[in-house]
């Protein structure tokens, strides 16, 4: 390493820590150290050595508290603000959150980190025992009954319409937690379950009053 001159090669390095605990560093040749009196006494003068000392004790004790509190940072960084306002439609494919209520499908991986703030309250109460268990839809007895028109016999199957909206709520809160989880097999099986049954309810005959007969054509 050339001195500080950049005509001989440095054989003195000296560290000086100013007032403000800035580092400065020196590489002289012995010329140029005897021109500006710095000693090439190996002994370090007793104050250079207590400012050296309390310097690198300073910078130790610094990272030793950023170590046990990383919440304080050494240079402070511009926080994230989230938004307020709640996206209406998934950023990746446009599904609405209504579509999703509705129909209980989502449309693609980003709809759950879109509709986050919504469907995590419906995981959080399937976690806790929030939903009891739906079993499958009997579909060749509801095909039966809706061919013969028996009404009966099909809301018997399907339950009244408060167990139906329940059976629907159940599989889309199903649906969401398999989802989150990246069960995607159990989700696409949840998912073809919903749209059968939402299919079935959608086209569930409407009972027929007693007595009542089809007008025969003239």
């Amino acid at each position: 390493m050339l001195c500080e001159c950049g005509k001989h090669e440095a054989t003195i390095h000296e560290v000086i820590i100013t007032s403000d605990k800035r580092k400065v560093e020196r590489h002289l040749c012995e010329l140029c150290a005897r021109e500006q009196g710095v000693s090439n006494d190996p002994y370090i003068p007793i104050d250079q050595l207590i400012s050296t000392t309390n310097y690198i004790m300073g910078q130790a004790l610094t990272q030793a508290e950023q170590a046990a509190d990383p919440e304080q940072p050494s240079i402070k960084k511009p926080t994230s603000v989230r938004p307020h306002s709640t996206p209406t439609s998934c950023v990746g494919c446009g599904l609405s959150f209504a579509q999703f209520k509705k129909n209980g499908l989502l449309g693609c991986p980003a709809c759950y980190q879109t509709f986050e703030d919504r469907i995590g309250p419906m995981i959080e109460r399937a976690h806790e025992g929030g939903f009891s268990h739906v079993g499958k839809v009997p579909h060749r007895a509801l095909s039966s009954c809706q061919s013969s028109g028996d009404s009966s016999r099909i809301e018997s199957l399907l339950g009244d319409v408060r167990q139906r909206e329940q059976r629907l709520e159940t599989l889309r809160q199903r649906l969401a937690k398999s989802i989150h989880d990246e069960e995607y097999e159990q989700a696409a099986m949840l998912r073809d379950e919903l749209t059968r049954l939402t299919t079935l309810v959608g086209s569930q005959v409407e009972p027929q009053p007693r007595g009542h007969k089809p007008s025969e054509s003239c």
